[in-house]
């Protein structure tokens, strides 16, 4: 599993590359822990290089969907691959996550849901 991020006014962009499963779960927490600036700031995920997520993967997803939920935020996954869009749907996990086909539409949801005009610092 490969992480990387951008920070954006009210927001970061998480882009993970790989397998989330019961091996890398942990160091993904630790990776949205260390790079979410505020607890009021939405984390929007591109998950377009994901081929694999777990129950453990989902698990800490999930947990980060409800912490920012508490704080007025969100956790927008977009790019899903259908294997990993298949765990949601099962799970019935789509329901605590807002899904997107491509991260430029999680930007805009972000930004029209009050994410302080979510553009690239120059």
């Amino acid at each position: 599993m490969r992480l990387t991020h951008r920070h954006l006014p009210g927001a970061s962009l998480i882009t993970i590359t790989g397998e989330i499963d019961a091996t890398t779960s942990g160091d993904l927490e630790a990776y949205i822990d260390q790079v979410r600036r505020d607890l009021d700031h939405h984390l929007i995920i591109d998950a377009s290089a994901l081929s694999f997520l777990d129950s453990s993967g989902l698990a800490v997803l999930l947990a980060a969907a409800t912490l920012a939920q508490a704080h007025g935020a969100a956790v927008h996954l977009a790019g899903l691959q259908p294997r990993v869009a298949r765990i949601l749907e099962i799970t019935g996990s789509g329901k605590a996550v807002a899904t997107y086909d491509h991260v430029e539409q999680a930007l805009a949801a972000v930004e029209r849901s009050g994410g302080a005009g979510l553009t690239e610092p120059a």
